[in-house]
């Protein structure tokens, strides 16, 4: 009987596509650049994840949030690469002036970090500050007295950190509460959305007039009075004022999920534990207030 010769001693005859790949070094470090520089694309022209390193957005945002942002909404500049390697120029690649009330990334004069804001005040805006009462164009904008902000205790919001009128309070659960004055704001184009004001701060709560010039826009954060922003100067690590639209690095659009700063490297159960509970989804639009 014949028998096929590839069979001879048991053994298979391998073709040149089966026969095992000799490492390429060079070749793995392509494949690793490439893969970076995709991620790098993406992340410089369409969405990026931000991580909420501070207090200064809350109650809308918590230390410990991730988010997405996207980078295309202004158009592209300067602020728009992951790293911000390119010193500041005028000009936008598509540009477009954001929404008042939008929750922006901007890259501070002379500075390679990302603050995260809201945008308050637009080209042509006359805006200031009176005992913590925002005023824009004249107006007072509406404010509305909520039931005080309920935010849990945890290693990332230590409540002794946010000034005097907070609180810690139990409650029925036996869970730890910073229990914070919180006040819901109206903009002239009938966005709204929540603050915090722990108490009058001169430095915070009294600035201005200013008006915003052309390509400019005017930030602040939520918490009012712990947020360094378009009424700090440089110097503390504010804004300097109003900063120019070429200094958006994009729009926050929801929050992915919040950490609570519990989780230990080295244990894997303690990263499930310290996901907070009711953050993932959360959309930051601003809401336009019902006619």
């Amino acid at each position: 009987m014949n028998h096929d010769k590839s069979l001879d001693n048991g053994e298979m005859s391998q073709s040149p596509e089966d026969m095992p790949k000799k490492f390429n070094l060079w070749h793995e470090i392509k494949g690793i650049f490439y893969i970076l520089l995709l991620v790098g694309i993406v992340q410089s022209f369409l969405v990026k994840p931000f991580y909420i390193p501070s207090e200064s957005m809350m109650p809308t945002l918590l230390n410990g949030d991730r988010l997405v942002v996207s980078k295309y909404p202004y158009g592209w500049s300067y602020a728009s690469p992951i790293f911000h390697f390119l010193p500041f120029f005028h000009g936008r690649l598509f540009g477009h002036m954001p929404k008042r009330g939008d929750v922006v990334i901007v890259v501070p004069r002379g500075q390679k970090s990302d603050y995260i804001k809201r945008v308050i005040g637009l080209p042509g805006d006359t805006l200031s500050v009176e005992n913590g009462i925002l005023i824009i164009n004249g107006k007072p904008v509406k404010r509305k007295m909520m039931a005080p902000a309920m935010i849990p205790i945890d290693q990332n919001m230590p409540c002794e950190s946010n000034g005097y009128l907070a609180m810690e309070q139990v409650t029925k659960d036996g869970r730890l509460y910073c229990k914070m004055p919180r006040i819901e704001e109206t903009l002239p184009n009938g966005v709204r959305y929540e603050t915090l004001d722990l108490g009058y701060i001169p430095q915070a709560d009294d600035y201005g007039p200013v008006t915003i010039p052309d390509g400019y826009v005017f930030l602040m954060g939520d918490n009012r009075d712990q947020s360094a922003d378009s009424r700090f100067p440089l110097e503390e690590h504010g804004l300097g004022g109003p900063v120019p639209v070429e200094s958006l690095g994009g729009r926050a659009e929801f929050i992915t999920f919040s950490l609570d700063g519990s989780a230990k490297l080295w244990n894997p159960l303690s990263w499930f534990k310290s996901f907070r509970a009711g953050r993932s989804g959360v959309n930051l639009h601003p809401t336009a207030a019902k006619p």
